[in-house]
């Protein structure tokens, strides 16, 4: 990504979208409001990527946000692209000094988007900031959390880092232990929300097209950091986030169809990153993932409790996904055809 000494806009926010059609609807409208509440001497432009949805919501956009008084851009794709790459396709297009991710699905509190360019213009070395995300019923959600490794990995695994959230130690995959109060230095920030400057994607380039859905972000967090920059988490900047609602609870389900999907893309990515940034090791998370969930298969598999019984028959599964995900992407190596 180039960096010109002149933008006809002070940040350009895009959003990807996937068969969200009213979500996206009240995003927009939030978001255009939001923008006119910017600054003297700022503006924005709005850039909406749909990545081939069912429901209509491309046609959406375009006759309904056509003439708004924010510019809305649309980018329609033919596939579904992926998180990533979708970004990508509007980033190379856009013509704002910064760049701000949203997810189609977050909402950004009333003078938000100012917060946000104020800490990022007042942090020179910032290469990324993020938001204080909160759940539709104003309670905290991670926002900022820890690079994958091995321990941290097992952590969550285990339960131990839901167990012990205030500990430093079993509290660091999501920084639960910290004070949600407080700015902080982090390893990596959440693409529901995300303000990127441009410098930092100059020397690093955009996301990883590698990357179709999850760690496309602690890619990119990484590379900026390891490229000089920091990323921050700054909580006067408030963002409800719909979408982590839903996950509460993803522990005490069942697999669907869907939900097996959305874990065969997560092994992907985190074998693919894995490989990426510790080499070798990708073998050894696969190994402590597939012993984790063996384990657990062994322990309940004999059980006449239906909970038991169903968690042995989702142990059974996620070790048929892990197996897959290592085949799919030659151990980490390479990235299977998308859309996935």
């Amino acid at each position: 990504m180039m960096v010109r000494p002149n933008y006809a806009y002070t940040a350009s926010i895009m959003i990807v979208s996937f068969n969200t059609r009213e979500l996206l609807r009240e995003c927009l409208d939030s978001l255009i409001a939001e923008c006119g509440r910017l600054g003297e001497g700022r503006n924005a432009e709005i850039l909406v990527v749909d990545n081939a949805s069912r429901d209509g919501s491309a046609d959406m956009v375009e006759r309904d946000y056509g003439q708004a008084p924010i510019t809305v851009r649309l980018f329609r794709s033919t596939v579904n692209l992926g998180f990533g790459a979708a970004n990508n396709v509007a980033m190379d297009a856009a013509d704002g000094h910064y760049i701000v991710l949203l997810n189609s699905d977050a909402f950004l509190h009333q003078g938000a988007l100012n917060k946000a360019i104020d800490q990022i213009e007042k942090q020179p070395k910032a290469g990324v900031g993020g938001a204080r995300l909160v759940c539709g019923d104003g309670s905290w959600q991670p926002s900022a959390r820890g690079f994958h490794t091995l321990w941290r990995d097992a952590l969550v695994m285990t339960g131990l880092a839901d167990r012990f959230p205030k500990s430093r130690i079993f509290g660091a995959p999501s920084r639960t232990w910290a004070d949600p109060a407080k700015a902080a230095q982090v390893d990596w920030v959440t693409g529901a929300f995300m303000i990127l400057r441009r410098e930092a994607l100059a020397v690093t380039g955009i996301f990883d097209p590698a990357f179709f859905l999850y760690c496309e972000e602690v890619d990119l967090c990484r590379r900026i950091q390891q490229a000089g920059f920091e990323v921050w988490y700054w909580p006067d900047v408030f963002v409800t986030h719909l979408g982590g609602e839903s996950s509460k609870q993803v522990s005490e389900q069942h697999f669907s169809n869907v939900n097996a999907q959305i874990e065969l893309w997560r092994i992907r990515s985190w074998l693919l990153y894995y490989r990426k940034h510790h080499g070798r090791k990708a073998w050894m998370a696969l190994w402590l993932e597939r012993s984790f969930f063996w384990l657990r298969r062994q322990r309940n598999r004999m059980s006449s409790i239906p909970w038991r019984k169903a968690r042995a028959a989702e142990a059974d599964l996620v070790l048929e996904l892990l197996r897959k995900a290592w085949q799919d992407t030659d151990g980490g190596r390479t990235s299977p055809p998308r859309p996935w």
